[in-house]
């Protein structure tokens, strides 16, 4: 059986997004990240960058959450009703692959500057500075996905793609932030990515769960 191990509302969540739209039976492993479960010998086996999900499908060990979501796509994309979770033509797949990138490195990455800037750096290595600078970054770029959603359903072409399912977990982190109060058009793509059954749990319901 697949395992996959991780906690929400990390990234895991994407990983365990495709796992239920494929219905690809799999055992979810914690990692109490607040215990340093991660920076253990055995998990730093799976992954020696001690960060989470790391996806196991028998011998194959794959970390990187977006990795993980093309993996699942490539090897199991044939039991979604329909197909299409990664384009057959190299001129979509192309366009997949760009905003697939995009929400990595121009929104998720800022994201990711404002939590360490604010929960995971020693006190004395937060900036607040460096936390608006990311926030302006993050927005700037949310702007640009924005522009293009107009009109859309689906990031590329006319049917969901695992650029959906990675855009949708950064765009509910983004939310979070507050960094989509001006992005309509993204609020109410996300809004209809997690009315699909297999949506995962948001990262507002994962931290209540948590606190739970």
């Amino acid at each position: 059986m697949i395992k996959l191990y991780g906690t929400p509302p990390t990234r895991a969540l994407r990983a365990m997004w495709l796992l239920n739209e494929l219905d690809l039976a799999h055992e979810v492993i914690p990692v109490d990240l607040l215990s340093g479960a991660q920076r253990t010998p055995e998990f730093l086996a799976l992954n020696p960058a001690a960060k989470v999900p790391v996806l196991v499908d028998g011998d194959l060990v794959v970390s990187e959450s977006a990795a993980i979501q093309l993996y699942l796509a490539d090897k199991y994309g044939d039991r979604f009703p329909g197909g299409g979770l990664v384009p057959d033509n190299p001129e979509d797949r192309a366009r997949m692959y760009r905003w697939l990138f995009f929400v990595a490195t121009e929104i998720e990455a800022p994201l990711q500057r404002i939590a360490s800037h604010m929960f995971l750096y020693a006190p004395e290595d937060q900036s607040a500075d460096e936390i608006a600078l990311a926030r302006r970054d993050g927005a700037r770029m949310i702007a640009v996905l924005e522009q293009h959603m107009h009109g859309r359903d689906f990031v590329v072409g006319t049917q969901v793609t695992v650029a959906d399912f990675s855009a949708a977990f950064v765009l509910d982190w983004a939310r979070e932030e507050a960094l989509l109060d001006d992005a309509p058009a993204l609020r109410a793509y996300l809004k209809s990515m997690y009315a699909r059954p297999s949506a995962p749990a948001t990262i507002a319901e994962s931290m209540a769960a948590l606190d739970a």
